[in-house]
């Protein structure tokens, strides 16, 4: 059986800003929180504790924390996709800020926020400075996101993977090996084993056939070893970014040998699917011995 991590990298705090000013008044900006996750809401004024008050949240959320400038947020769960829960803050000043608590979306349009700066006049040196951070974050992301995409174009084992993401297989050194079919909660999945003769590369295919009533997508996927949990490098295409509900779609990963290799010797590695919504998809532990043709 397999694990499939990617290797695990420092990130800066997922902090934005809100400017209010740059939305009609009829417009209620949203913020994306996670169940036991706390997220910062933080305002140019004091806010008022007395007059700062979720509607319906029993039972969904650990009571406000409202002190100086700051609201602090916690839902006991994750929200469902469709919820929404209505949040008046209330400044010292009299002024009424209505926001909406809602679940990040699936796939990259929407990330969790940790911190949100909520701003009313962007003229002030604050408001822009804040503005400022997340634009040069932005681009920075960017940045990185375009560097490692070009790395991505010109390594052998992303194209390899693309290949088999299309189900080309036929063009690529990889013969399907051993196969195992997961029923799991929302979706099938079917894990195929890659081997080779020709190539010191190992290989896994899943297809993915949504059952759910939204679209699947895909959060995170690891590799590592079973012992020490050490993350395994390794390369990775989808054919699609989503599966819509009743559809298929393929996962695939291209790994050099010698990810099973350590100073003991041989490991085992472990290959884990993750969905958009955090959940365990596909456990598997994989051996060597699998791929030997």
């Amino acid at each position: 059986m397999l694990l499939l991590s990617a290797a695990v990298e420092a990130r800066e705090p997922a902090v934005r800003t809100v400017l209010l000013s740059e939305h009609p008044e009829d417009f209620t900006p949203s913020v994306y929180v996670k169940g036991a996750v706390s997220t910062v809401l933080r305002f140019e004024a004091p806010v008022d504790p007395a007059k700062t008050r979720m509607l319906a949240w029993e039972g969904r959320f650990e009571p406000l924390l409202v002190g100086g400038r700051k609201v602090v947020v916690e839902p006991l769960r994750d929200l469902g996709e469709d919820e929404g829960v209505p949040l008046l803050v209330t400044l010292t000043n009299g002024r009424e800020i209505p926001l909406l608590l809602k679940a990040p979306g699936q796939g990259r349009r929407a990330a969790l926020d940790q911190q949100v700066n909520v701003f009313e006049n962007q003229q002030r040196y604050e408001a822009m400075y804040s503005a400022l951070m997340d634009s040069l974050k932005k681009q920075r992301v960017l940045v990185e996101e375009n560097e490692r995409l070009r790395l991505e174009e010109r390594s052998p084992d992303h194209a390899l993977a693309t290949l088999l993401a299309n189900g080309e297989v036929k063009d690529t050194p990889f013969n399907q090996g051993q196969r195992w079919f997961l029923k799991e909660e929302g979706a099938d999945v079917l894990v195929q084993v890659l081997t080779s003769r020709t190539v010191p590369k190992v290989g896994v295919l899943f297809t993915v056939t949504n059952h759910g009533k939204t679209a699947w997508s895909l959060k995170e996927v690891r590799l590592s070893s079973v012992a020490g949990s050490k993350p395994r490098p390794f390369a990775l295409r989808m054919q699609h970014d989503e599966i819509a509900p009743g559809a298929t779609g393929r996962i695939a990963i291209i790994a050099n040998n010698s990810v099973f290799q350590s100073p003991q010797g041989l490991e085992q590695l472990a290959l884990e699917l993750f969905r958009s919504d955090g959940l365990s998809q596909a456990y598997l532990v994989l051996e060597w011995r699998l791929f030997k043709e």
